[in-house]
């Protein structure tokens, strides 16, 4: 704090109007009879020294009145010289600080105290900046304060980083919370769908508890839908990836998108020659585009125009300080904006939660949903706007390098077997669901409720087991040690993974290098018994 002051004060010494101000008083005077020309020496060097500074520098009078600024001060703030001296320093004031706060502040210094803290202060052009400020008072030789010296520091990019990764944090933590929950709900739903399913297979046309099983089906598959879009939030969704020209993605869409927004809103799509190509899922993209056009037309109740641009972009080093997490690199960027009444910062702030700053959608989870996807694609989403100057989404997805396709996997026609399957499941109600749907298609049903039990059943039956079908994530051995153990007694047997989670984060639990199906939970009867024959009459892996 000393040195502070001691520095603000020869930095005061230097400066051709503040010398004046602050040359009788305190330390400087004990160098009033120093020779002129080692002064002004002296002077020139902390003048220059002080012009320089990266900090600004404000030096008021007792009254409070701005008596000098150095250029730092013009930078930060827009406002000449000429401009500010003998004005208040309240001109900066953004009006969005409590009055307590000021408050501290005069009472500080009327203490004779140096303060500290953060300005939320207004530019000449009405731009906010935050600055971190240190204040201290000037004495005379008898000890009174007669000038005032604040330091202060630009630091609105630095708190803004700081918030970002903040944010980032909080929606990976919510994101863990969702997949969690959307996991639990597929061992459920599973049981729902499938369960719905074998009630309709032993019902009559016409019956009206065909309609129930049928009903029952249809609210599960909208439940469904419903964990798929926890599931994209939280990133664990499975993708189906491919190498999409953006531009031939918007075509196809155009028809549906203009009907869906009808005729109060127009549509305005500018697409960038020689546009590269992205890896993504098609029907998870379609998503993000739909969910983006219907949030546009749904902030222009009155009507509007809705704009959907693409371009190639290169994310160099300076993007990627100022947006955290953000790896440098060549993207290709699609931007949806509207004509709409734009958002202010605290809705930007929160705009990809869940159920918090997605109302204009009547969906809680539609842009939660798209963020996860985007993310999942090792791709970046931002939302600016102001109120009154309408919104825009920009989406990056990483431009890769095009690779021929290979051969489309024949389709499964047979769906019965006769070969021993052992199915492995913690969850009782889904054990007890494959069971009854794989032995009604003729297969012999081993099952076992935890991979200790199922390992004593590969150990122990003296027959051969064609395929395991086992949960990845389960108490006492999880499927992963399970399969590792299996490889050594039954090397020939089949492996086919289920979970609630997605494929990707399955791996995470162990079971990267294992020649092994996935099958994604809540699945119909004939999904699991399709797979189950997919994995059997598969090629073996070289």
């Amino acid at each position: 704090m000393i040195l502070t002051v001691i520095l603000c004060l020869l930095a005061g010494l230097g400066a051709g109007v503040a010398i004046g101000l602050l040359w009788p008083f305190g330390p400087a005077a004990r160098s009033r009879h120093a020779a002129p020309e080692g002064r002004r020496e002296h002077e020139a060097g902390l003048a220059s020294a002080l012009e320089q500074a990266e900090d600004t520098v404000v030096i008021t009078d007792a009254e409070g009145s701005i008596r000098f600024v150095n250029a730092a001060f013009e930078r930060a703030t827009g406002y000449r010289r000429g401009e500010i001296l003998g004005r208040n320093p309240r001109v900066l004031n953004s009006g969005r600080q409590e009055e307590a706060f000021y408050r501290v502040l005069r009472e500080t210094l009327a203490r004779g105290e140096a303060w500290r803290g953060v300005f939320l202060n207004r530019r000449k052009d009405g731009t906010l900046f935050e600055e971190d400020a240190t204040i201290s008072p000037v004495r005379d030789g008898e000890g009174r304060v007669v000038r005032h010296i604040a330091v202060m520091r630009d630091v609105t990019e630095q708190r803004g980083r700081e918030e970002r990764e903040r944010r980032a944090y909080r929606m990976e933590a919510v994101a863990r919370l969702a997949g969690g929950v959307a996991h639990d709900f597929n061992n459920l739903l599973t049981a729902v769908i499938g369960y719905a399913d074998l009630l309709s297979l032993h019902l009559s046309p016409g019956s009206p508890s065909l309609r129930h099983a049928e009903e029952i089906k249809r609210a599960g598959v909208r439940a469904a839908t419903l964990t798929r879009q926890l599931l994209a939030f939280s990133r664990q969704q499975v993708l189906h990836p491919k190498e999409i020209e953006m531009n031939d993605a918007l075509e196809g869409m155009e028809p549906a998108l203009r009907k869906a927004l009808g005729d109060r809103i127009e549509l305005s799509i500018a697409r960038t020659e020689g546009l590269g190509r992205v890896k993504a899922d098609p029907a998870q993209l379609e998503q993000v585009v739909v969910t983006l056009v219907l949030r546009a037309a749904g902030a222009m109740r009155g009507g509007g125009k809705v704009s959907i641009e693409t371009a190639n972009v290169d994310l160099d080093e300076t993007y990627s300080r100022s947006h955290p997490f953000v790896l440098p690199g060549p993207y290709v960027m699609f931007a949806v904006s509207d004509t709409g009444p734009g958002i202010s910062a605290e809705e930007q702030a929160h705009l990809f939660e869940p159920f918090s700053g997605d109302m204009l959608t009547g969906n809680g989870l539609g842009l939660s949903s798209v963020y996860g996807i985007v993310k999942q694609s090792e791709g970046y989403i931002w939302a600016s706007g102001e109120q009154g100057k309408g919104t825009t989404f920009r989406v990056y997805l990483p431009r890769v390098e095009a690779k021929a396709a290979g051969p489309a996997p024949a389709a499964v026609e047979r769906l019965d077997g006769t070969e021993t399957v052992l199915v492995v499941e913690d969850e009782p109600v889904v054990l007890d669901l494959v069971r009854e749907v794989l032995t009604g298609r003729g297969y012999t049903v081993l099952s076992a409720a935890n991979g200790e039990e199922g390992l004593a059943i590969l150990s122990s039956h003296p027959w051969p087991i064609h395929l395991m079908v086992s949960d990845v994530v389960m108490p006492v051995m999880g499927g992963a040690d399970l399969a590792e153990r299996a490889a050594v007694l039954r090397p020939e047997m089949r492996v086919l993974f289920m979970s609630g989670y997605a494929e990707h984060t399955v791996i995470r639990h162990g079971v990267v290098g294992l020649h092994a199906g996935f099958l994604q939970k809540p699945f119909t009867s004939e999904t699991v018994t399709r797979k189950v024959r997919e994995v059997l009459d598969a090629p073996r892996a070289s």
